[in-house]
């Protein structure tokens, strides 16, 4: 008996949409990279011939990336040119033809990516945590404390577990003295009971970080994020087999392929995801999977740059999947005003609670924001 094929229904890209975004800041955020002042992205609308619409953003982080704004519209306008006529919830064609197209450039594809699982989820009448897993609905955010005096940032991170945050993610890299009196400054202020993460940024150099991580986890660190250089592979190495707080990759992860070096040659110990790096949940995910077959937890985290819609899709990721143990999710709550309606809400401060509507719940954009 011959088998029988159905017709599917098609859905095509008819046009994609751009839109630059700058907001300030509530406060200047530093780093030991530099300092940011704005959250600047490319919003995305996706829009298909069945009249459901994809949001969707890019946030180019020059200090991480090294990419910009310009560039990141342009090149989703090349895209653009490929995808027109592609069902947008083919995932994998859609990231394939974008892979052909141009090298790297993960905010771009991010936000194309991103857009089309929003599609997906709309198309399927599902929200889109439910259509990447479904673990659970929400997900719990740490807060972010930039590099400032030790009084300053522990009267920080004091206001931030004041309002309900249980763990305090604090930048440092600058110098042994100054990192410790940051550290102990925090710690005395917030007590024994939050968690506290700290984020080098590449500052440090493998034995100098090894030496400050001994000496600071006196006040009992959770975990340091990147505190060698990206390329060092060999110096974080050594970091991770040396210290006794667990280490993280940031900067030395961008895609599954460093993923699986990372943790075949055990150089780390967890590793954190940015959909700005690896161009989007579909990459995401595949990290994920690799960091869980290997035994190594994930955390998501965001670029201060982004506006929220982003976020929206890392914390439907975030609370999806059982690998992802950790969120550092908190960009959105540093703006002065978001260009989006709908989304996640918040719960006792720090739990991002997702949307029930399909996709990622987003109604619409501000327009009056956008340029």
């Amino acid at each position: 008996m011959a088998a029988v094929i159905k017709e599917t229904c098609v859905m095509k890209i008819t046009d994609i949409k751009t839109h630059m975004m700058r907001v300030p800041l509530v406060k200047p955020f530093r780093i030991s990279l530099g300092v940011i002042t704005h959250a600047v992205s490319c919003l995305v609308e996706v829009e298909t011939d069945e009249g459901i619409i994809g949001y969707g953003e890019g946030s180019p982080g020059p200090l991480i990336t090294g990419e910009n704004l310009e560039g990141t519209v342009e090149t989703i306008r090349v895209l653009k040119e490929k995808l027109i006529g592609m069902d947008p919830r083919d995932i994998e064609a859609v990231y394939t033809v974008m892979n052909r197209t141009v090298a790297y450039a993960g905010t771009a594809k991010a936000a194309i990516d991103i857009a089309c699982h929003d599609i997906l989820g709309k198309s399927a009448g599902l929200p889109l945590y439910k259509v990447l897993g479904g673990l659970s609905n929400t997900v719990e955010t740490d807060m972010t404390v930039g590099i400032d005096e030790p009084g300053v940032m522990a009267e920080k991170a004091r206001e931030h577990v004041k309002a309900g945050f249980r763990v305090i993610k604090t930048k440092v890299g600058v110098d042994i003295a100054s990192d410790l009196a940051r550290v102990k400054a925090i710690r005395e202020a917030v007590g024994d009971d939050v968690k506290i993460r700290l984020d080098a940024n590449q500052g440090w150099h493998a034995k100098e970080a090894v030496e400050l991580l001994n000496r600071l986890n006196a006040y009992d660190i959770e975990l340091v994020e990147q505190p060698v250089p990206r390329y060092d592979f060999e110096g974080l190495k050594y970091v991770t087999a040396h210290s006794c707080v667990p280490v993280m990759a940031d900067e030395s992860c961008w895609d599954a392929k460093d993923a699986l070096k990372l943790v075949s040659e055990r150089a780390v110990d967890f590793i954190n995801i940015k959909l700005m790096k690896c161009g989007g949940l579909y990459e995401a995910k595949k990290i994920v999977n690799i960091a869980e077959a290997a035994g190594v937890e994930c955390m998501l985290g965001c670029m201060a740059e982004e506006s929220g819609i982003a976020i929206n899709a890392a914390a439907a990721l975030g609370a999806a999947l059982k690998n992802i143990t950790r969120a550092d999710l908190d960009a959105s709550f540093s703006l002065t005003e978001l260009p989006y309606e709908g989304g996640f809400t918040i719960k006792d401060t720090r739990h991002l609670i997702l949307s029930e509507e399909p996709g990622l719940g987003l109604r619409r954009l501000k327009e009056e924001m956008l340029k």
